[in-house]
């Protein structure tokens, strides 16, 4: 199975661009899509033969929202985390198909002077104890935008963005506790060493010059680490301030 997680920055900018044309390049099975900021009740034509499902912040328009598209139909498919809790920010949405559960999540931003990292380490208590719960009973494929540079590898200039919203450490610890719990990032793993970026600020010619973080992720149960078949960070994608990322996995 191949699954790709991509925040597209909003949907209506990007399908003014490339984005179809680079989601059948892509050819997945599985579709992620983060900060959607698409607020009406039914979605635009995106490609054929895939199942649709999304969620969209309840209470400000052209904010958040998160979408998957599947050509397999699951079994069942549930929004927010437990009693729907963040489904008004429309930040996740799970799919549980027969071998595993998948979630795609646009975890929250701490904020300016890191105003909301209280909302989001709540956010990440509240994940991590979702995950832990379903992993009990098949393992999980998480992915998305978790807005969290884990490592110094992993962001351009780690010194002088310590104590900023995705580079906190109280954000890492979280991430560190997460992967702690029985799960892995997919591509650390598999790439220890490796510098690649999936996002990078529209200011300063960023891309350019490749100042980047890297805060879209696969994190999987352990168990299933070695039905990996390849892990990749399309930074030859355009369209968003993000990139995609996608996963090749052995998983019905």
């Amino acid at each position: 199975m191949r699954i790709v997680t991509f925040n597209i920055n909003g949907l209506r900018a990007i399908l003014q661009k490339n984005f179809l044309a680079d989601l059948k390049t892509l050819d997945a099975d599985i579709y992620a899509f983060q900060e959607t900021k698409y607020s009406e009740d039914t979605f635009p034509p995106l490609l054929e033969d895939y199942y649709l499902y999304f969620t969209n912040s309840k209470n400000k328009k052209g904010y958040s929202g998160t979408l998957v598209l599947s050509k397999k139909k699951p079994l069942n498919v549930h929004y927010g985390l437990e009693n729907g809790k963040y489904d008004d920010e429309g930040r996740v949405i799970t799919l549980e198909f027969a071998s595993f559960y998948f979630i795609n999540a646009y975890v929250p931003n701490a904020g300016e002077n890191l105003k909301r990292l209280p909302y989001r380490m709540q956010f990440e208590e509240d994940m991590r104890s979702y995950m832990m719960k379903l992993d009990k009973i098949k393992p999980v494929i998480y992915c998305g935008d978790l807005n969290v540079a884990h490592q110094e590898i992993d962001l351009k200039n780690p010194n002088s963005n310590r104590h900023n919203p995705g580079f906190t450490d109280e954000e890492r610890n979280k991430f560190s506790v997460l992967l702690n719990a029985g799960f892995e990032d997919v591509y650390r793993y598999y790439n220890p060493t490796t510098i690649k970026y999936s996002w990078w600020s529209y200011r300063f010619n960023a891309r350019v010059k490749n100042a980047g973080w890297r805060i879209d992720y696969f994190v999987i149960s352990k168990r299933i680490i070695n039905r990996v078949k390849n892990i990749d960070i399309h930074d030859e994608i355009y369209g968003s301030d993000h990139c995609p990322v996608s996963l090749e996995i052995a998983v019905d």
